[in-house]
């Protein structure tokens, strides 16, 4: 089989999966490499540093769950969000959940090489979310506050479920929302 993609594409699938199977930890660069069936250089090349490793890993996942989310029919917008929560919350990406808060606080505080995670990290998912309520009928500002809205909610309960591991928790807090959000 041909592997599809090119060289960079295919490098940061791999960085992707195996984050995604052993987090982050206190990993070096030339671990990931050799983790990856690479050298640090090439990791160097593609991305420019381990920050900007790090955001193309936090950007390559957002864009799947993205990707995930337009897919989900839209007829009953309760079961769509139960849907995709279930995708947020499955416990294979809770390695990617951290590795975004983590750097996420570090681009917050402006640390070099994590800034570029801010481009986009609110807006990209507001306009996917926005269309959804157009759908059901809200006007254009009041479809976006309620995209932000359910941003920030998701968000708030992933680093919850990040920090306190309380699926339970989390599960019924987000329910609770859903209810509020669909009525």
């Amino acid at each position: 089989m041909v592997e599809q993609g090119s060289p960079r594409d295919r490098l940061l699938a791999a960085v992707v999966a195996h984050l995604g199977e052993h987090g982050l930890g206190d990993l070096s660069l030339r671990r990931l490499a050799d983790a990856v069936g690479t050298s640090h250089r090439m990791l160097l090349y593609h991305f420019g540093s381990m920050e900007g490793l790090l955001v193309a890993v936090v950007r390559a996942v957002e864009a799947k769950q993205r990707a995930l989310l337009a897919s989900l029919p839209v007829d009953d917008p309760a079961e769509a969000a139960r849907a995709f929560w279930r995708v947020l919350t499955d416990p294979a990406l809770r390695a990617h959940e951290r590795l975004f808060f983590e750097l996420y606080g570090q681009a917050a505080q402006g640390r070099p090489g994590t800034t570029a995670l801010l481009d986009g990290i609110v807006s990209d998912w507001i306009e996917p979310v926005a269309a959804v309520e157009r759908a059901r009928g809200h006007p254009p500002d009041v479809a976006a506050a309620r995209a932000r809205l359910g941003l920030a909610v998701a968000r708030g309960l992933l680093l919850d479920l990040v920090a306190t591991d309380d699926v339970a928790g989390v599960d019924a807090a987000m329910e609770e929302f859903i209810a509020l959000m669909t009525r």
